[in-house]
């Protein structure tokens, strides 16, 4: 495989989707049809095929870091002639609302939990850290949520922090996209895994998108591999309306949903709310804080029409 030579100094190595495609060399694929329906999206038709292409050799890189990251671990034991704690091969997807980070984050966890062989896998978002919608509220942030602002960064990185210390058991606040708050008083517990998926908007922002709540740790320096799932941003407006219509006609319809409201609209009118809550919050959002951290990952996955990932980039 030869990659496309370029002047231009870059820290990464880019890879066309034939490219990328080769790399997958012998890994399997387990999972059928059936069992990629629910790992889905609102927005997203992905097939099987996308899976091998993209999915399978990302797989058989991740292993082969966390093959390394063990070895490390063995080093500190040989040198401190103790037994460590077992710490958890923390992953990242950060990206835009409506680029399918979710389902990026779901495959994986099928694949990684069964390949190469049976691993515990566990899978938190960062809604969960943010704050609850009364707290919004009182701060004047309704119009902010998903902005650096909103969230408890403090809590998020005590729960990272914890998991990379080795506590053998952490607790993740729950959130409700029907209720759009978190759920008092549950929790996912995540005890000892082998492998943590952590998705959301603010994985690998900095301390430059905290500047009126300093703090000296970031959620990415207890990160061992970073994903940024990225698109041009007419396709993800496109994707955020097409999936406003989609809740409008099923969840939305919900009298419970936080959102009921929109159920009345006429599509027009659903159109035109999307669009504007793109614009005034979404967009914005992107363009200030979440497109700015994409450099600082290990590998960018550039979709195109349909979510299918035309370009993938890897740090060198």
């Amino acid at each position: 495989m030869s990659l496309e030579k370029t002047n231009k100094i870059t820290p990464f190595l880019t890879f066309d989707r034939s490219q990328w495609a080769e790399l997958r060399k012998s890994v399997p694929l387990k999972l059928t049809e059936q069992d990629l329906k629910p790992l889905l999206g609102f927005n997203e038709d992905l097939s099987l095929e996308e899976v091998r292409t993209i999915y399978l050799p990302l797989a058989r890189l991740i292993n082969y870091y966390i093959e390394e990251n063990l070895k490390r671990q063995a080093v500190l034991h040989r040198f401190l002639d103790v037994e460590p704690p077992k710490v958890p091969y923390i992953i990242s997807i950060a990206g835009s609302v409506s680029v399918g980070k979710s389902t990026s984050a779901r495959i994986l966890q099928a694949l990684l939990s069964n390949y190469p062989e049976p691993r515990k896998v566990d899978l938190i978002t960062t809604d969960g850290f943010l704050y609850p919608l009364k707290t919004l509220e009182e701060k004047n942030l309704l119009k902010r949520k998903g902005f650096p602002e909103s969230y408890d960064i403090y809590r998020l990185i005590e729960f990272v922090s914890d998991l990379k210390s080795g506590k053998p058991s952490v607790k993740a606040p729950i959130y409700s996209h029907l209720t759009y708050d978190i759920i008092p008083d549950q929790f996912n517990v995540v005890e000892q895994p082998d492998i943590v998926i952590l998705e959301g908007l603010n994985v690998l922002q900095s301390g430059m998108n905290y500047p009126s709540s300093p703090h000296n740790a970031f959620v990415s320096d207890f990160v061992d591999f970073s994903i940024y799932v990225d698109a041009d941003e007419t396709l993800l407006k496109q994707w955020y309306i097409y999936r406003f219509l989609k809740f409008r006609r099923s969840a939305f319809s919900d009298p419970n949903s936080y959102f009921h409201h929109y159920s009345a609209l006429s599509e027009e009118e659903a159109i035109q709310t999307a669009s504007t809550i793109w614009e005034e919050i979404n967009g914005l959002n992107l363009k200030k804080n979440i497109l700015p951290s994409r450099e600082r990952a290990n590998l960018i996955l550039t979709k195109g029409e349909n979510h299918e990932i035309q370009t993938v980039k890897l740090r060198k």
